[in-house]
């Protein structure tokens, strides 16, 4: 292997970090160190972080918000990147093009004062663009799937860039072609065919409910937001705290006493409480009701 760090540090400069605890990274606050570290602010950026790591045979992982991961104790191998291209545009017909570092939030916020329509549930997502739509990301009726035109990849086994459109994507619930293959295929933007003409104010009144809904139904803090899929026909929530577990703890984590499908890590516990608390949750579940709950988090990292 050649060195991988003399290259990025000349491409990068003293945006390249050694040892970075990747707890400052995650919105559960909770991982251990990357052997390297570089947050890009463009898409060129991205492609030469991985082009690099590629020319390396370095292991690389690319995070975006931090919200749908659980990164090991023990961190992770390689070179992880920190998505920050922000760029994006708003057309008049109701075409929106983004760089995959942009928060989906400010994205939604965006749009709805250009007077878009389409992208209101998303003011209660946490995480980047790109992350969404790998994970076809939804909230209240909405998701990606219903939105998205075209998503424009890189294909990290040759470098060359590709443009597939939705049918291509694949899209069922919390689903996509892109899921599991993110060391093959970084989503560098994409193109969102949202609905002009509303009003301003009549769309952010309809965001804001769906905020004041959260508050009342999710818990605030170090949360990673939904941690399983709900299975067909019920919902995961309601399974845990069939099983007895809401509130429960391991360690520094607990099973939300206000949600039981959201953990929360209350300061000072671990990534490996918050495993553990999520397989003693799967196995009393299936246990009590014979239902498999499927993981809607990343475990990432050396476990």
């Amino acid at each position: 292997m050649s060195d991988p760090g003399a290259a990025l540090q000349a491409r990068f400069g003293d945006a390249l970090r050694r040892d970075e605890p990747l707890a400052r990274y995650t919105v559960a606050r909770l991982g251990g160190p990357a052997d390297w570290l570089v947050a890009v602010r463009s898409r060129a950026d991205l492609v030469d972080a991985v082009r690099i790591a590629q020319a390396a045979n370095l292991p690389w992982l690319v995070l975006g918000g931090g919200a749908n991961v659980l990164a090991a104790d023990a961190g992770l191998r390689g070179l992880v990147i920190v998505n920050r291209a922000r760029d994006f545009a708003i057309a008049e017909d109701g075409t929106v093009t983004a760089d995959s570092g942009m928060n989906l939030s400010t994205l939604g916020r965006r749009c709805m004062s250009q007077g878009l329509a389409g992208l209101e549930w998303a003011v209660n997502v946490p995480g980047t663009v790109g992350g969404a739509v790998v994970n076809n990301a939804g909230a209240h009726g909405g998701d990606m799937a219903g939105i998205v035109r075209e998503v424009t990849l890189l294909d990290a086994a040759d470098l060359s860039a590709a443009t597939w459109d939705v049918a291509q994507m694949d899209y069922a619930y919390r689903h996509s072609a892109l899921k599991g293959a993110r060391d093959r295929y970084v989503v560098l933007g994409v193109t969102l065919a949202l609905e002009p003409g509303h009003d301003p104010a009549t769309l952010n009144a309809r965001a804001d409910a769906f905020v004041a809904h959260r508050k009342q139904t999710q818990p605030p803090g170090a949360s990673l937001g939904s941690i399983f899929k709900n299975p067909p026909g019920d919902y995961a929530g309601r399974l845990i705290e069939a099983a007895g577990l809401k509130g429960f703890a391991i360690g520094g984590v607990q099973i939300s006493p206000v949600h039981a499908n959201f953990f929360v890590h209350t300061g000072q516990g671990t990534a490996s409480d918050y495993r553990a608390l999520i397989e003693h949750a799967q196995a009393a579940v299936e246990a009590r009701f014979g239902v498999a709950l499927a993981l809607e988090i990343e475990c990432i990292g050396d476990w």
